[in-house]
């Protein structure tokens, strides 16, 4: 299942359900490694640092049986950032874990994914890369999963006595 972004840039006031949520939870999700590599290729714009990238913890909820009463699981190690670019848009990474360097390059792809002039580079050259390698992970572990998979059934019996 790709997801597909618009040519068009998200006004930074926009919340949950854009294609801004989706492109943030790519980068989010992406492994380090593959972010950094595919941001090599690509010309960043000039930005100033609001908020270094920093460390902390979040508590995690979880709930039973996905579906009970939530309940905190436990906390999880989390890296921010925030950037602003000479052309004023604002951008913000978080990732999981310890990597100041994913979450600045988040942070700014998520500025230039705004921007009119950057948004078509970022998307083709990071964003949808990245997409389709999340895609083929996925579809490996479901064909795995569908290796496994055991089916069971009942066999019903006649009881005329």
């Amino acid at each position: 299942m790709t997801q597909s972004y618009t040519d068009e840039f998200v006004d930074n006031s926009q919340l949950a359900g854009t294609p801004r949520q989706g492109w943030l939870s790519t980068l989010a999700k992406a492994p380090a490694s593959e972010v950094l590599r595919l941001w090599e290729g690509l010309v960043a714009p000039e930005s100033q640092v609001l908020r270094p990238a920093e460390t902390g913890m979040v508590m995690v909820r979880g709930r039973t049986g996905g579906a009970g009463n939530p309940f905190n699981l436990g906390e999880m190690t989390v890296t921010r950032c925030a950037i602003r670019l000479a052309t004023g848009e604002t951008g913000i990474g978080y990732v999981a874990g310890r990597d100041k360097a994913h979450a600045y390059v988040a942070a700014v792809a998520d500025a230039m994914m705004q921007s009119s002039v950057w948004h078509d580079q970022v998307r083709d050259g990071l964003i949808e890369p990245l997409q389709q390698a999340s895609d083929a992970r996925r579809d490996v572990l479901s064909r795995k999963a569908k290796a496994t998979q055991v089916e069971f059934f009942t066999m019903v019996r006649d009881r005329k006595a």
